[in-house]
C-alpha cells in the first residue's frame, strides 16, 4: 500500500503526460521524518540528467523542527536512484526538443520514499483552455445525468 506524501496537481495542467517512471531518491534522515509529516512541495520542480546520474531540482522538502543541526537545505539538489538503461533511455529522450522530465508525486512504499516521474511536453495556452473546456463540458454533463437521475 502506498501512501502519497505530495501530488504536483500543476503538471497535469501544464503538461502532456507520455510516460511515467518510478524512481527512488537519495535523503537524510530529518528529510524523511519531514516527509512523514508531510511537509514537501513538488511545484516548480523537474528533473535535470547529469553526467553521474538524474537529480531532483527545486523541490522544497522544509526542515524537521527537531532536526538541531542534522538539517539540511530545503531545496538542495537530491539524487535519484534510476537503473543505467533507464537513465540512458530518458537522457536520450530529454534530448529532444521539447521533452522534460516532471515529478508528479512523492510516496512512501513500505518504508522507502519514491518519486514517480514523468516525461512530459509542454502544453502551449490553446491546448490548456482546450483541456479546460473539456473538463467544464464533463463536470456539465455528469451535472445533468444526476439531476436526471434525481427526478425519476
Amino acid at each position: 500500500m502506498d501512501k502519497v506524501i505530495v501530488k504536483n496537481r500543476q503538471a497535469l495542467h501544464d503538461y502532456f503526460i507520455e510516460d511515467t517512471y518510478e524512481a527512488g531518491i537519495m535523503l537524510v534522515g530529518c528529510e524523511v521524518k519531514s516527509l512523514r509529516k508531510g511537509e514537501a512541495n513538488l511545484k516548480d520542480s523537474y528533473v535535470s540528467i547529469k553526467q553521474d546520474g538524474a537529480y531532483l531540482l527545486n523541490a522544497h522538502i522544509s526542515p524537521y523542527d527537531k532536526g538541531s543541526y542534522f538539517n539540511v537545505d530545503a531545496k538542495r539538489d537530491r539524487k535519484l536512484l534510476l537503473n543505467k538503461n533507464e537513465l540512458i533511455k530518458l537522457k536520450s529522450k530529454v534530448a529532444e526538443k521539447g521533452y522534460t522530465l516532471i515529478p508528479l508525486s512523492l510516496y512512501f512504499k513500505g518504508a522507502l520514499v519514491k518519486v514517480e516521474l514523468a516525461l512530459c511536453k509542454g502544453k502551449m495556452l490553446h491546448d490548456k483552455r482546450a483541456s479546460l473546456a473539456e473538463k467544464q463540458t464533463k463536470r456539465d454533463m455528469e451535472r445533468e445525468i444526476k439531476q436526471i437521475k434525481n427526478l425519476q
